[in-house]
C-alpha cells in the first residue's frame, strides 16, 4: 500500500499537489493563542513534507497560478493604489514608502553581513516581512540569472527554506511589537483614543457574528393631529430637525399616495414615517401611532453601490445625505476590501462601496446619483481577466539593460501591474470587468496556495539540509528584521507626520502588508477604527514589496 501510494504520487504529480493543498489548509488552521499559521505557511510546510518523496510538478503550473494571484492582488488594491497618489493620502504614502525602503535596506545589509546568497536573502525578506509575493518575483529573477542549472536550483530551493523559517517568528514579532510595544512607544491609550473616534463617528461598530435583531431605522404609521392640516410634508419633516425624519407615504381622503415635500396634509390624515428607532421609540408629537398595514406596505431595498460619479468624489457623507439621501440609510462603507467605520464628515472616494437601505424608490434614486449598482452576478468577466494577464505579460517581457544587466518586470510583474490598472478601470467604469468576491478569493487564495505548494514540493528534498545550515541564524534574523521597519514607521509617523496613534498603528500594519497585525491591533483597541489608516498603505506596500523580489536578488547577486 505504501509503495502504491508513493508511486502514484510520483507518477501523477497533480495528486500530490491536491494532497498538499488539503493537508496545508488543515495545518493552516492550527493556532497558538490568537496566532494562526495560515494557509500559505501550512501549504508550504505540507509541500516540503510531501516533497521528500521526490515529486516533479511541471513549472507551468506554478507560473499560471502565480499570475492569477498577482493579477487578483493588483485588481483588489488598484483603486486605493491610484488614490494614494493624491495629496490627501500623502502622509500614508510617505509612511508606506519609509517602511518598504527600510525593509529592503535591512534585508540587504543583513544578507551581506551574514554572507547569505540571493535565494536565502529573498526568502528571508519574504518571511520576516510576511509578504509571500516576494517568493514568486524573486524566484523568477533567479531563473533569469543564466546560472548553471545546479546553482539555479540551489538558490531557488533556498527561497522557501528561508521563508518557512523566518515567517513564523517574523509574524509573531511584528504582531507583538505593534500591540504591546507600539502603544507604549506612542505613549497613547489606544482604547480611549478609539472610543473617542467612535463617538465622533456616531458609535462603535457591531462585532461580526449572527445578524442582530436590532435595526437602527424604523418605519411607523401615525394619525396626525388636527394642527397639521393644511401644512406640507416638508414642514412636518423639518419639525424633527436636526434628526433626519421622512414621510414616505400619506393616507388622506381614503387614499394612500406617495409623499413629496410639497404634499399638503389633510385633516384626519395619516403618514408613514421613516426615522431612526431612537426618535420614534420615545414617541412623536405629531400624532398617535396607528396600525395601518396598507400605509406601510411598500417595498424595501438593500443594494451595494460603487461610487463612480466624479461630482461627488471627496464629498462628505453628510453632504451626500442632505442632497441625495432622503429616506436612505448608509449601512456599510467598504474601501479596498475592508469595511471601515464612518461618520458624517467621512469623505467618499471613487471605487468605495456603499451599502444603502430604505424604501426601494428612494434607494434607486440615490443609487443612480452616486454611481453603479453592483449586482449579485456570480460570473467572472474572463475576457477582462485573460486580456489583463496577457497584456501585462507582454509588457513584462520587455527589458532594459542597466550596467550590462537586462532588467525586466517578467510576466508575473506585468500581471501585477496590469491588475492594478484593470482594477482601477473597473472602479471607474464598473459596467464591465466584474470579478465576484468569491472568484477573487479563489484567484487570490488558491492561486498563491498552488504556487507555494509547488515551490514546497520542489524544495522538499533539500530543505532539511538548508535548514540545518542556516536555521538558528535565520530565526534570530527574522525576529530582528520584523521589528526594525515597524519601529522606524512608528517614530516617523509620530514625530514627523504627527499622525493620530490609532491610525498610525493601522497604517503601520498596512505598510507591512500584515493583516494579522491589523486584526491584533483592532483587538487591542477594541475597535475597527485602525482600519481607517490601513487601506492606502497596504495598497502601496503590496505592489512595492512584490517589486523588491527581483531587486534583492540583483543586489545580492
Amino acid at each position: 500500500m505504501i509503495n502504491y501510494f508513493t508511486t502514484s504520487l510520483r507518477e501523477n504529480p497533480e495528486l500530490a499537489l491536491f494532497l498538499t493543498l488539503a493537508l496545508g489548509f488543515v495545518v493552516g488552521r492550527f493556532s497558538i493563542g490568537s496566532f494562526k499559521l495560515g494557509n500559505v505557511v501550512g501549504t508550504l510546510l505540507a509541500g516540503l513534507l510531501i516533497g521528500q518523496l521526490g515529486i516533479d510538478v511541471p513549472p507551468i503550473v506554478k507560473a499560471v497560478f502565480f499570475d492569477l494571484f498577482l493579477f487578483a492582488t493588483g485588481y483588489k488594491v488598484g483603486p486605493q493604489f491610484f488614490r494614494g497618489l493624491g495629496k490627501s493620502a500623502l502622509p500614508q504614502v510617505a509612511l508606506a514608502a519609509v517602511v518598504c525602503v527600510t525593509c529592503l535596506l535591512t534585508a540587504y545589509l543583513t544578507a551581506k553581513l551574514l554572507g547569505f546568497d540571493a535565494g536565502t536573502a529573498a526568502g528571508m525578506m519574504a518571511g520576516a516581512f510576511g509578504d509571500s509575493a516576494i517568493i514568486g518575483t524573486a524566484s523568477n529573477a533567479i531563473t533569469n540569472l543564466n546560472l548553471p542549472p545546479d546553482e539555479t536550483k540551489r538558490l531557488l530551493n533556498n527561497v522557501p527554506m528561508a521563508y518557512a523559517v523566518t515567517y513564523l517568528v517574523g509574524t509573531t514579532c511584528s504582531v507583538w511589537f505593534l500591540t504591546t510595544m507600539g502603544p507604549k512607544l506612542l505613549r497613547a491609550d489606544i482604547v480611549a483614543e478609539s472610543k473617542k473616534m467612535e463617538e465622533e463617528a456616531g458609535g462603535s461598530e457591531e462585532d461580526e457574528g449572527p445578524v442582530p435583531a436590532y435595526r437602527e431605522w424604523d418605519f411607523r404609521a401615525y394619525r396626525l393631529r388636527d394642527e397639521w392640516a393644511g401644512r406640507s410634508v416638508g414642514d412636518l419633516e423639518k419639525s424633527f430637525a436636526p434628526e433626519r425624519v421622512f414621510v414616505e407615504r400619506v393616507r388622506q381622503d381614503g387614499h394612500v399616495v406617495e409623499a413629496e415635500p410639497a404634499t399638503v396634509l389633510a385633516s384626519g390624515g395619516a403618514v408613514a414615517l421613516v426615522a431612526r428607532r431612537r426618535v420614534v421609540s420615545r414617541g412623536v408629537a405629531v400624532g398617535s401611532e396607528v396600525e395601518d398595514r396598507e400605509l406601510l406596505d411598500f417595498p424595501i431595498a438593500n443594494v451595494n453601490v460603487v461610487i463612480t460619479n466624479k461630482s461627488i468624489v471627496n464629498r462628505t457623507i453628510e453632504e451626500l445625505a442632505t442632497e441625495y439621501g432622503r429616506a436612505v440609510a448608509l449601512r456599510r462603507l467598504v474601501r479596498g476590501g475592508e469595511e471601515i467605520p464612518f461618520e458624517p464628515r467621512t469623505r467618499v472616494n471613487r471605487g468605495d462601496l456603499l451599502e444603502l437601505a430604505g424604501p426601494q424608490d428612494d434607494v434607486e434614486r440615490a443609487s443612480k446619483a452616486l454611481g453603479y449598482v453592483q449586482g449579485d452576478t456570480t460570473a467572472t468577466d474572463i475576457v477582462f481577466l485573460g486580456l489583463g494577464i496577457t497584456i501585462g505579460g507582454l509588457v513584462g517581457l520587455l527589458s532594459v539593460t542597466v550596467g550590462g544587466v537586462p532588467i525586466t518586470l517578467t510576466i508575473s510583474g506585468g500581471a501585477l501591474i496590469m491588475g492594478l490598472v484593470f482594477g482601477w478601470l473597473r472602479s471607474m467604469y464598473p459596467t464591465f470587468g466584474g470579478i465576484p468576491e468569491a472568484a477573487l478569493w479563489l484567484f487570490d487564495t488558491l492561486g498563491l496556495a498552488v504556487f507555494i505548494g509547488v515551490v514546497g514540493l520542489a524544495a522538499g528534498p533539500s530543505f532539511v539540509d538548508g535548514l540545518r545550515r542556516a536555521g538558528l541564524t535565520l530565526l534570530l534574523v527574522g525576529a530582528i528584521l520584523a521589528v526594525i521597519p515597524f519601529l522606524v514607521a512608528l517614530l516617523f509617523g509620530k514625530y514627523v507626520l504627527k499622525m493620530n496613534p490609532v491610525l498610525l498603528l493601522g497604517a503601520t500594519a498596512g505598510s507591512g502588508t500584515s493583516t494579522p497585525a491589523l486584526r491584533a491591533v483592532q483587538d487591542v483597541a477594541q475597535s475597527k477604527i485602525p482600519v481607517l489608516g490601513y487601506t492606502v498603505p497596504y495598497a502601496i506596500a503590496a505592489i512595492v514589496m512584490a517589486a523588491w523580489g527581483p531587486v534583492i536578488v540583483m543586489l545580492i547577486h
